[in-house]
């Protein structure tokens, strides 16, 4: 009946999303006939899940630009590339989220569900090919954030997490629909590829080509705020220190590769003749993300907010790529994003590898003497701190090498000046946490591990990777390069 009313090639080229989307809706209704001693079986359910999306989309993974639904739908190897990296790291994410959960009664069907379906609005977004999915995608993602954030309801910090996050939320949504709108006034058409012919058409500062100037004004504040950038930031700390740290781990981490895919798809294949507007408000979004997530952060003695305010000088580092507005800073930006997903999604999994049942160890304090108790996982976070400072030869370094790199290809000279000060200046507060695991003494007992094995696997496989994937990072480089040909 499907395929008669929808073209069968139409269907074939969203199959992953699909899947996704009826397999969500599966596992919700088998959660229901689930008693909580076998709640395990949803949590091996929504990685077998993933794992068969991920087998989807590179059975079928385009190799030329493919396009579903009119237009609106368009599947690449920028999206695919994509989808592959939300795959892995929302697998992390899980592995890492269940003995946390288990350990504060929060290990619920919702949490499963509720992350799928976000991930099926982050693979609308990457893939959308006019105004009208992109929304969907996103509206998608936010709505299953928001619940995510408030699944803590007898918590009154994470319920005050959530209110602040829904309102902050969808004000950045309705400035980005007020901007579409805009776009939409100006050229007639909803399709990015048309938009694109008539952007460049369209008279510059008069008539329609003021109003959809206007509109990329209102989209760029829409993206600034989704990604967390300065200065429309206000919501990224309270809202990642309030949430629970599995929950915070994914809306910290994974998203920001679909934000990545949406700001590409709008400012590129949307609004791309008018770049020369939008790369200089980018440029200057970037620099104050450098400054305020930096030197905000030498400030912080809660590592879930150090880590929120290092999210914004990141995002500045990523901008950095956008506004080169090539295939080189595309490139550059995805591998950004790709790099700061897996990071990101380490320094979360250390507060809940030293977490346990009624402790949170979300003050660095909490980390003195690990080196002393566990050495080991003293040197894997070693890792992770270090790739997020930019050392080499971790993965971290060589990301901010990239985009470096395209700033100064766009002749942005005092950008990448400004960001490698700003880099000095971020390695200051991830040595806090280094000198209190190796210098400092715990008081009583000092930091202790999670027994989970599960959680404990991922942790030194995703630390590790941080090492492997610095030094062979070409391979990785080359396939985001790949995903945007010159």
């Amino acid at each position: 009946m499907l395929s008669a009313l929808v073209p069968r090639a139409d269907l074939l080229t969203l199959v992953p999303e699909l899947f996704v989307c009826g397999a969500a809706f599966a596992l919700l209704m088998v959660d229901l006939f689930l008693s909580p001693a076998r709640r395990g079986l949803t949590h091996f359910l929504a990685l077998l899940i993933l794992a068969a999306a991920a087998v989807l989309t590179v059975r079928d993974m385009a190799v030329a630009e493919r396009v579903a639904f009119s237009g609106f739908f368009v599947r690449d190897v920028a999206s695919d590339v994509l989808k592959m990296a939300m795959y892995a790291i929302t697998a992390l994410v899980f592995v890492y989220g269940k003995p946390y959960l288990q350990d504060r009664g929060l290990f619920k069907g919702e949490f499963y569900a509720l992350v799928l379906f976000a991930l099926l609005g982050m693979m609308l977004m990457v893939s959308a090919g006019g105004l009208v999915t992109l929304y969907l995608g996103l509206e998608l993602l936010a709505l299953s954030s928001y619940g995510l954030v408030g699944m803590d309801r007898d918590n009154p910090v994470a319920s005050e997490a959530a209110m602040k996050y829904f309102i902050l939320g969808s004000m950045a949504s309705g400035l980005l629909l007020y901007g579409m709108s805009m776009v939409y006034g100006a050229t007639g058409s909803l399709q990015l590829d048309e938009i694109y012919a008539a952007a460049g058409a369209l008279p510059t500062g008069q008539g329609n080509g003021l109003l959809l100037g206007l509109g990329v004004v209102f989209m760029l504040v829409g993206i600034a705020f989704k990604f967390g950038a300065a200065p429309f930031h206000m919501w990224l700390p309270d809202v990642y220190q309030g949430a629970p740290t599995a929950i915070t781990a994914f809306i910290g981490s994974v998203p920001k590769l679909a934000y990545f895919g949406m700001a590409y798809r709008l400012l590129e294949a949307g609004v791309g003749p008018l770049d020369l507007e939008w790369r200089v408000m980018l440029s200057w979004l970037a620099a104050a993300s450098l400054v305020v997530g930096n030197v905000i952060a030498l400030a912080q003695t809660n590592f879930k907010r150090l880590l929120a305010y290092s999210t914004i000088s990141h995002v500045g580092f990523l901008f950095m790529g956008l506004a080169n507005a090539s295939p080189l800073g595309y490139a550059a930006a995805m591998f950004y994003a790709m790099s700061y997903a897996l990071m990101g999604a380490a320094g979360f999994a250390a507060i809940m590898l030293l977490s346990r049942r009624g402790f949170e160890a979300e003050n660095i304090a909490d980390f003195r003497g690990l080196w002393r108790h566990h050495p080991w996982y003293a040197l894997l976070v070693l890792f992770i701190m270090a790739s997020l400072a930019g050392v080499p030869p971790f993965l971290g370094f060589w990301s901010k090498l990239v985009v470096i790199g395209a700033a100064l290809d766009a002749g942005m000279t005092w950008l990448a000046v400004l960001s490698v000060v700003c880099a000095v200046i971020g390695a200051f507060y991830y040595l806090r946490v280094i000198r209190a695991m190796f210098f400092e003494e715990a008081d009583g007992d000092g930091a202790q591990i999670h027994p989970d094995g599960h959680l404990r696997a991922a942790f030194a496989l995703n630390a590790v990777a941080l090492l492997l994937l610095g030094i062979f990072a070409q391979p990785l480089l080359h396939w985001c390069q790949a995903a945007f040909p010159a």
